[in-house]
């Protein structure tokens, strides 16, 4: 019986702290958000640095696409694309968060998180441009022009081919 007695005050402290696990993460995952408010009010919440002019840039080309952003300085961008699960090898300057959770890391051309958004793939959960390539949106230099691929990230931890950009009105 006393057995019995532990092994549920065990299991309901167990619920308490998996409870508060649970809260911990919601939290968590507003945290780079803390205005949910805002969230919603915006298409992407962008956290970038607030001395990068290319993530100014790319700002300015996504919303003459006409999605709307709520741009947020970070001193510590590593620790926005850790808690976003950006491993170091997928990273770039900038990264953006849809209100549903999706990732666009980088130098990922307007269309194509347009494209994403109105129709998320299975088992996706965002799209990347590894790097700053010249020549992509945000990363001009005159008519200097990098082809480059948009990968999309999966649930699964692994990555492929959402789009190749051979050539820079491709991305527009």
């Amino acid at each position: 019986m006393i057995k019995r007695a532990a092994f549920l005050l065990i299991a309901t402290l167990a619920g308490g702290q998996a409870a508060l696990a649970q809260e911990t993460l919601t939290q968590k995952t507003q945290a780079p958000n803390t205005q949910a408010q805002t969230q919603e009010q915006s298409d992407l919440v962008v956290y970038k640095d607030p001395n990068c002019g290319c993530c100014t840039d790319w700002v300015k080309h996504v919303e003459q696409s006409g999605l709307n952003l709520d741009v947020r300085m970070s001193a510590n961008m590593g620790e926005v694309k850790q808690f976003y699960g950006i491993s170091p090898q997928l990273r770039s300057c900038h990264t953006a968060v849809s209100a549903a959770g999706y990732v666009f890391e980088g130098h990922v051309p307007a269309k194509l998180v347009q494209q994403f958004l109105a129709n998320p793939p299975a088992g996706g959960h965002g799209l990347t441009v590894p790097a700053m390539p010249v020549g992509s949106p945000g990363m001009e230099v005159g008519d200097k022009f990098m082809p480059y691929q948009v990968l999309q990230l999966n649930n699964d931890g692994s990555v492929e081919v959402y789009a190749s950009i051979d050539k820079q009105a491709d991305q527009y």
